[in-house]
């Protein structure tokens, strides 16, 4: 059952109503493999191409620089290690910041095992990254910039068209990881001069299981996922259709609806931090204030364990996150707070508390209500 007030929407979306009934006839009547010549497999294979130009239209591209993959983090595995296994003769030097999404983090690290060098940018206490940095790592060997467009614990929305204009002019690959600035801001690949872009459904009311990275045509990327020819031979496998259907119906929807959505979000955010922030004694503010994600709320509650924090908050029927939806269960502390220069306190202490589309400024209200008595309660049983 879901909970009563949903604040954790950077971890997961509905899928909408529209995108479902999108997705359904796929599942059912229009059931076909899209690799197929026969009617089935012809309808199947007419709704993939409609999700690709979906996808093109809504970031800038062509539709034969959309591949399909099964989430954000596979999109962005196959624009690193692809990169880096493609152009390793050239050169086997990559520019990443300490901020990334595990899925490039995790991915960097992997290639340091198997030859490669990796140069880690840290960012400034609100988790933004200097253009000058990522120039000054810049070597002759350097083959890769990976950096995210916005950062999915703090908010932080960076400059990718600054970092993307440098990687262009040096002839520097850039990848941008979307995931969360997907739906959220304005993307385009020309202005940002982005190479590949990775995105994910399910950041923007669309399904788990279907993502997508855009690759510039004249890009060269080797495949990770060998077998059939699909996805012009770099992504082997079936496609899923009705998640591939749902994620071009879902990200058409989010573009029409960005500025309005955006606004709105925008709007209960700023509710919810200045409630926070002036009803709660002894609150922190992590990221920026201005240029962060529309519906990012990312706090530190001083001498309040957030592990607890989140528990009750469950109890009391809110959803929240204490970080990345990624390393829940794990006893680290954010590598994006400790890399903003936060102590491990200040970082145990935090809550992230991202808004959606169907939340309300009621919700909000009662969710800052709801957070103050149990603070104030956790405080009490700390000093005593």
């Amino acid at each position: 059952m879901m909970n009563r007030i949903y604040l954790d929407h950077a971890a997961t979306t509905p899928v909408s109503a529209q995108v479902l009934e999108a997705m359904i006839p796929f599942f059912s009547d229009c059931w076909g493999n899209a690799s197929s010549v026969y009617g089935t497999g012809r309808e199947a294979r007419k709704a993939v191409e409609k999700a690709r130009r979906q996808v093109a239209e809504a970031i800038g591209a062509e539709p034969r620089e959309i591949l399909f993959t099964g989430c954000g983090s596979e999109s962005d595995n196959l624009a690193v290690k692809g990169t880096a296994f493609a152009l390793k003769e050239k050169g086997r030097h990559i520019i990443t910041t300490d901020i990334e999404h595990p899925a490039v983090l995790n991915t960097c690290r992997w290639l340091e095992k198997h030859g490669f060098e990796v140069s880690y940018i840290t960012p400034d206490k609100e988790g933004y990254i200097a253009p000058e940095k990522i120039l000054a790592a810049i070597r002759e060997d350097t083959i890769l910039i990976s950096m995210m467009a916005a950062n999915n614990e703090i908010g932080t929305i960076e400059p990718v068209a600054e970092v993307g204009a440098a990687a262009r002019e040096k002839g520097i690959c850039f990848h941008t990881d979307a995931v969360q600035a997907a739906g959220a801001v304005p993307i385009n690949v020309n202005e940002w001069k982005a190479d590949l872009l990775s995105i994910s459904a399910h950041k923007f009311y669309g399904p788990k299981g279907a993502g997508a990275l855009y690759v510039r045509h004249g890009t060269h990327i080797d495949s990770l996922i060998h077998g059939g020819e699909q996805e012009r031979g770099l992504r082997a496998g079936t496609e899923n259709v009705p998640g591939i259907v749902g994620l071009g119906t879902a990200i058409e929807a989010a573009n029409k609806e960005l500025k309005q959505n955006a606004d709105k979000m925008t709007r209960l955010r700023e509710r919810l931090i200045n409630s926070i922030l002036s009803e709660i004694p002894g609150t922190k503010l992590n990221g920026p204030r201005e240029g962060r994600l529309p519906n990012n709320c990312n706090i530190s509650f001083d001498k309040i364990d957030g592990e607890a924090l989140l528990l009750r908050l469950d109890l009391a029927g809110i959803a929240a996150s204490s970080g990345s939806a990624c390393t829940a269960g794990s006893q680290e502390i954010s590598h994006v707070l400790k890399a903003i220069g936060l102590t491990d306190q200040e970082a145990k202490g935090s809550l992230r508390l991202t808004t959606g589309t169907g939340n309300t400024e009621a919700e909000i209200d009662e969710a800052v209500t709801v957070i103050h008595e149990i603070v104030n309660d956790l405080r009490s049983l700390f000093r005593g």
